[in-house]
């Protein structure tokens, strides 16, 4: 079955298992005038998001076969800054590492630059190494991190780390 692309649809369902495993985390190290991160081996890990409490936005892509979604990106654009946030990129365990993710991504570039945005920006956990090696390979640079975003969640103790790319 070939994979569809389109814009996401105000009654699509944004939802798809986002479970992972990781046998690395990275972790931060604090010094004067800055940071480093570490990768460091840990016993095979698997992180399970909660349902999101807040509604993505309507914009974003999807990438479906006859079977279903099996995909997406959410994006929210931020008119001040020309920023394009991507709040949410999710592939079904079933298609990972076939280049969904990569297309779904590529896709909302497009439509940042077609809207004027002058760069992309996410934020993803230092547990999630896979998906900060992907940023990476897409042209994805660390621009900052936050220790504290995650107090008195399920995620307390992870570390928020922030990614750009410019348009």
């Amino acid at each position: 079955m070939d994979l569809r692309y389109r814009p996401v649809e105000e009654d699509d369902k944004l939802s798809l298992d986002d479970t992972f495993t990781t046998d690395t985390v990275f972790e931060v190290r604090v010094e004067p005038l800055g940071f480093t991160l570490v990768a460091v081996p840990v016993p095979p890990l698997t992180k399970e998001y909660p349902p999101d409490e807040e509604p993505l936005p309507a914009s974003g892509f999807v990438a479906e076969d006859d079977g279903g979604l099996r995909g997406f990106v959410s994006v929210e654009p931020q008119e001040w800054n020309r920023r394009l946030v991507l709040r949410q990129v999710t592939v079904a365990p079933s298609h990972r590492g076939r280049g969904v993710g990569r297309r779904l991504v590529e896709l909302a570039l497009e439509h940042g630059r077609s809207i004027g945005a002058r760069t992309a920006w996410l934020e993803t956990s230092n547990v999630n190494v896979p998906a900060v090696r992907a940023y990476q390979r897409m042209g994805f640079t660390l621009c900052g991190l936050d220790t504290t975003l995650y107090r008195g969640t399920p995620a307390e103790g992870e570390i928020a780390l922030y990614f750009a790319k410019q348009l």
